[in-house]
């Protein structure tokens, strides 16, 4: 009797069949990770402050460099967070101009106003007697260049209409300010005001 033996096309076909089965198989395996969760992002921040009867001048404005979150905050609990992001170089502490560093540290809002291209603009106190202590020991340490500025108009605003892909991504796009979605920073505006605490943590002063 005459054994018969699959022909080549046979065992492609086979071999194809097993190997988008394994295929299958493993993308089941691999967990995506679950989208993150922001406090309290589906309820409006007027809802949260109205109903907890928070004092406007009890607001402020905390910001995690490595989190990538903007908190507003009464006392130390977080009302809702939003996610941001910051400069070019979103690592290290503001010393001098165009860096491209988001200063760390304890600010004020100086003032607010709506903005052409970014929707809102919130103007951080930036650079506060701090800051000229950090921009100075970088130049007496030669960390910077002696005729280096320290720069300023630092802020919080939103994004050009129709890039909250910049936010999604996390793409660190601005020269040193914090941005967020233009809703986001629409929804909490109203609720700041000059004089607003802004405390901004970077990646060394973190738990």
């Amino acid at each position: 009797m005459t054994k018969l033996h699959p022909n080549l096309f046979d065992i492609l076909a086979i071999c194809c069949l097993l190997f988008a089965v394994s295929c299958n198989h493993f993308k089941e395996q691999i967990k995506q990770p679950p989208p993150k969760v922001y406090v309290n992002q589906s309820i409006p921040i007027s809802h949260i402050i109205d109903s907890l009867q928070i004092p406007q001048k009890a607001l402020c404005i905390y910001i995690s460099k490595k989190k990538r979150e903007l908190h507003i905050m009464a006392d130390s609990t977080t009302l809702k967070s939003y996610p941001v992001v910051f400069g070019f170089n979103p690592i290290d502490d503001k010393r001098t101009e165009g860096d491209g560093c988001t200063p760390e540290g304890l600010f004020v809002v100086r003032d607010r106003y709506p903005h052409k291209k970014w929707s809102k603009f919130i103007w951080v106190d930036y650079p506060t007697k701090d800051s000229w202590h950090k921009h100075q020991k970088a130049k007496k340490d030669g960390k910077i260049a002696e005729k280096a500025t320290i720069g300023g108009q630092i802020g919080i605003h939103g994004v050009p209409n129709g890039q909250d892909f910049l936010i999604d991504m996390g793409k660190n796009w601005t020269l040193g300010c914090i941005s967020l979605k233009n809703k986001h920073i629409d929804e909490f505006y109203p609720y700041i005001s000059k004089g607003t605490k802004i405390e901004i943590e970077g990646f060394g002063t973190e738990n």
